[in-house]
């Protein structure tokens, strides 16, 4: 029996079961000690080990907008040295699942994918983390299928749904990808990503937010932002989720401001708040070990 999954990334590779693994390794993977299984629309690599593990400590890391789910590495690794599973999948049309589309442009889409993914593990509850348009998913989960989740964690999100402008920017940015592909959407964006001393003190990291932005497809593209500009306002429902929370947020973020930490703190009834001064929207990267401690003293407390 399998006890825990040491790295779980959901990539879009397709995997033919009569190849033999050590050339599916080279052709696909070039990594090591790799292993492969399929996993309904999505696919699966695990490090070393071939199953998610089926107990209560599972936690579902549901990456933001144009990212990946490699975003989550230093969590995975992390939880995984302190007895929790971490399982960060790639959405449909980002990372290596960027061949992949969605039926229709809509969060709920978004939202049946990630159940798709648990029912197939057999996976009946996991805690469940989104950051930025990971965190409206991770809304619309809560409000459709409460009972499946034993708390949530919501890094550098918001209740709030688009005002009219930020729905017209989302639009024209929208069939900017269709007509022009994805440079014509991310083309700055990533400096905004992070804390704006961050691209002198850490370029690295700005080379892997690119790296992760360059693999989401023009559809891919498109089908989010008009995803997110038809979100509802969860501020009136959040007194609803009534579960354990935890609220990160970035003390210097460019994208969100203070303002919308505090009304997530304010308006889920469990929640405790873990603000990361000096870290921006990608804070979980720019301040992994400040992160990883908040994630895990919230973690251990749980009742499972």
């Amino acid at each position: 029996m399998v006890n825990r999954v040491t790295l779980g990334i959901l990539l879009g590779v397709e995997f033919t079961p009569e190849v033999g693994l050590e050339a599916q390794e080279e052709a696909n993977y070039n990594r090591e000690r790799a292993a492969i299984t399929s996993i309904n629309r999505f696919q699966a690599w695990e490090a070393r080990e071939m199953t998610i593990a089926k107990n209560q400590r599972n936690v579902l890391l549901i990456h933001g907008f144009p990212l990946a789910g490699e975003m989550w590495r230093p969590q995975l690794e992390f939880l995984a040295a302190h007895g929790w599973n971490g399982i960060a999948p790639d959405l449909p049309g980002f990372g290596r699942n960027s061949s992949h589309s969605l039926p229709a442009a809509t969060i709920d889409a978004y939202a049946d994918a990630v159940m798709a993914l648990l029912d197939q593990q057999q996976l009946e509850r996991a805690v469940v983390a989104g950051m930025s348009m990971g965190g409206y998913i991770l809304l619309n989960l809560l409000a459709r299928f409460r009972e499946r989740f034993s708390a949530a964690v919501f890094v550098a999100t918001r209740a709030e749904a688009d005002d009219l402008a930020g729905k017209e920017r989302r639009t024209a940015l929208a069939a900017a990808a269709r007509a022009g592909g994805s440079a014509e959407v991310i083309g700055g964006f990533d400096e905004l990503l992070v804390a704006p001393g961050t691209v002198q003190t850490n370029p690295e990291l700005l080379e892997r937010v690119r790296r992760w932005m360059k693999q989401a497809s023009a559809e891919g593209l498109a089908t989010a932002l008009l995803a997110m500009r038809d979100r509802p306002d969860y501020r009136e429902r959040l007194a609803e989720f009534d579960l354990p929370a935890l609220v990160a947020g970035g003390g210097a973020d460019q994208l969100l401001g203070p303002a919308p930490y505090q009304v997530l703190l304010a308006g889920l009834p469990r929640a405790e708040g873990c603000l990361l001064n000096g870290a921006g929207h990608l804070l979980n990267q720019e301040q992994p070990q400040a992160f990883n401690r908040c994630l895990l003293k919230f973690l251990d407390r749980l009742e499972l």
